[in-house]
């Protein structure tokens, strides 16, 4: 994907508030590519730009083929439907793709293991904690299938261990299907353990201020490390 010269402002009280100017980015396929900046800069923006959920006054958002069609979104809450079990919140997205009831109970029953929510399939989401409900909106946003995935800080407000979890659920899932991934974020560990591409955002209006391409396999990074160690520095300097 590539994002080229997007400029997306507002107007409050007659005053022009400028989010976005000439904003470019290339995004590589079948990648993790994390935003990390201050809040309010911008990074919700963008991921609603990309979204197709408002429109930017210039520039062009330019996706290929593998990324055309249908878009995934993790929100930073679960948004899961009360009245539905577990089950059927993930089955629901699946109803445009299978006809039959049956694989679409099956498959949503698969992803549903893959987070190891399976024994929890019939609960109704207020019977599950926090964690589990976003471990039923992974699996959901996985069983969609979309060859974008848009992420908002899905692992936030949770304490250290729920919010590790979470991010190893993810990426189980998404090493059996490596789809496009941008990634909002704020806490710089987690971007540089989860993503291949780590890009360090200005305040408004939103510019990038380095871009860090992360090439060691994840199952061998270590925030000891002195490579993430000098990475990490670069975000508090």
């Amino acid at each position: 994907m590539q994002l080229v010269g997007i400029t997306k402002g507002y107007t409050v009280a007659d005053l022009f508030l400028p989010v976005l100017q000439d904003f470019s980015l290339t995004v590589e396929p079948g990648t993790i590519t994390a935003l990390v900046g201050p809040s309010g800069c911008g990074k919700t923006t963008l991921l609603r730009l990309i979204g197709e959920l408002e429109p930017y006054q210039s520039g062009q958002i330019i996706k290929v083929t593998e990324e055309e069609g249908p878009m995934g979104y993790l929100f930073q809450e679960p948004r899961l439907l009360p009245w539905y079990s577990v089950l059927h919140n993930v089955e629901l997205v699946l109803r445009p793709w299978y006809d039959s009831k049956e694989k679409r109970i099956n498959r949503a029953l698969e992803f549903l293991q893959l987070v190891n929510l399976e024994d929890y399939a019939r609960f109704k989401p207020d019977q599950l904690s926090g964690g589990m409900r976003q471990r039923v909106s992974i699996a959901r946003a996985f069983a969609y299938p979309a060859r974008l995935m848009l992420l908002d800080e899905p692992f936030q407000n949770l304490d250290t261990q729920m919010r590790w979890s979470l991010v190893n659920a993810f990426l189980t899932l998404w090493k059996q299907d490596q789809r496009t991934t941008i990634y909002v974020t704020h806490d710089v560990p987690e971007a540089l353990l989860m993503a291949d591409t780590v890009v360090r955002l200005s305040n408004r209006p939103m510019q990038i201020l380095e871009t860090l391409t992360i090439d060691t396999p994840r199952e061998e990074r270590s925030l000891g490390d002195p490579q993430f160690i000098a990475m990490q520095a670069r975000f508090y300097t």
